[in-house]
C-alpha cells in the first residue's frame, strides 16, 4: 500500500483526533463500557489533546495519507513518560502508532515507526520506551524487531478497568 506519509501540524488536529478515535475504537473498543470509553476518547483523543501535544516542540507526530483519506499516524516524545524506575532524563518514547484496520499489514506502520525511529535517534543513540497492551501479540512482535525487550508493565486506566500493558525498551547501545 502507498501512502503519503508527512509531519502533522497544527491545522491536523481535528483529523488527528478522528483517526485517533477511531482506530482506539477499532483495537480496542471492545475492552470498555460505552461511557469509560467515551470518557477516555475526550480526554485523550480529543482536537484538543492533539492541538496540544502538535504545539509541544517535544513531541512529534506524523501522519499517512492515502487518496486524501487519514490511515495512520505516529507520535513519538523527546522525554519518555512511562511508569518505570530505570527510565532516565533524554530517553525518548513511542507515543502512539496507531493504523485504521483496513491499512495494517501493508507497511504503512513499518514506514510511521522507521520515520518516528529517526527522529528519536536524530541526535545519536539513546534508550527508547514504548507500551503495547498486554494482549497486542502482533503490536509486541513488532517492536522487538525493532530491538525493544520487555521491561516490566503497569496498568492502563480507561475508567475503572485497569488493563495489562507491557513496557518495552530498546537500549541506546
Amino acid at each position: 500500500m502507498k501512502a503519503n506519509i508527512r509531519r502533522a501540524t497544527p491545522t491536523d488536529a481535528a483529523t488527528l483526533a478522528e483517526l485517533g478515535a477511531t482506530t482506539f475504537i477499532e483495537s480496542f473498543g471492545h475492552l470498555y463500557i460505552a461511557q469509560d470509553l467515551q470518557t477516555f476518547l475526550e480526554e485523550h483523543h480529543s482536537e484538543a489533546a492533539y492541538a496540544k501535544a502538535l504545539e509541544n516542540p517535544s513531541y512529534a507526530l506524523w501522519l499517512a495519507e492515502q487518496n486524501g483519506r487519514a490511515i495512520g499516524y505516529a507520535q513519538a516524545a523527546e522525554q519518555c513518560t512511562l511508569p518505570h524506575a530505570d527510565i532516565q532524563q533524554g530517553d525518548g518514547e513511542i507515543k502512539r502508532l496507531y493504523l485504521r484496520a483496513d491499512a495494517q499489514n501493508s507497511g504503512v506502520g513499518r514506514a510511521l515507526m522507521d520515520i518516528a525511529m529517526a527522529w528519536l535517534l536524530q541526535h545519536g543513540p539513546r534508550t527508547l520506551w514504548v507500551s503495547v497492551y498486554s494482549e497486542n501479540v502482533g503490536a509486541q512482535r513488532f517492536y522487538q524487531r525493532y530491538g525493544f525487550a520487555f521491561a516490566g508493565e503497569y496498568h492502563f486506566i480507561v475508567g475503572d478497568q485497569h488493563d495489562r500493558e507491557f513496557i518495552y525498551r530498546r537500549s541506546a547501545s
